[in-house]
């Protein structure tokens, strides 16, 4: 599984191998073996622009997914993650810009592996994810995560 980091921003210095194990890991577990993931770390102009390109939003966000193909166990997908987005976040959750930067590849790339958020239950089972994943990694969940909506 060949997984690119593309660091495009200048406000956050970024752990391309830890981005880059985390993103392999995950896409593993879920039966992933072969294939490509781009992770593009940009800024909020950068994926503002983008949020309204591909999806008619017009305001920045934390993290943007796209599935190019899904054909196990090949994938082909790209997740693009705002550093300012994280920086200023992890300061209202009380971690590390760090920290939330590797939340947002994480929840990019279980969107990938087909877990959605639009319902209760479905927030349920991807904040649960996402917990186990930083888990794995020796990142614990700042108690404020829990105002996360």
């Amino acid at each position: 599984m060949n997984v690119l980091i593309a660091n495009q921003q200048q406000r956050l210095v970024v752990d391309e191998e830890r981005v880059a194990a985390v993103a392999r890991q995950l896409l593993t577990e879920a039966g992933y073996t072969q294939g490509e993931l781009s992770v593009a770390v940009v800024d909020d102009p950068t994926i503002h622009a983008l949020n309204v390109r591909h999806l008619q939003h017009d305001y920045p966000t934390d993290v943007l997914s796209f599935t190019l193909l899904d054909s196990p166990p090949r994938i082909e997908g790209e997740v693009i993650v705002s550093a300012e987005t994280a920086a200023d976040n992890a300061v209202d959750y009380g971690w590390s810009a760090d920290s939330e930067l590797l939340l947002y590849v994480i929840h990019g790339v279980l969107h990938l592996v087909g877990y959605r958020d639009k319902t209760d239950d479905e927030i349920s089972e991807m904040r649960a994810a996402e917990a186990r994943a930083l888990a794995a990694f020796g990142v614990a969940l700042p108690s404020a995560d829990e105002a996360r909506s």
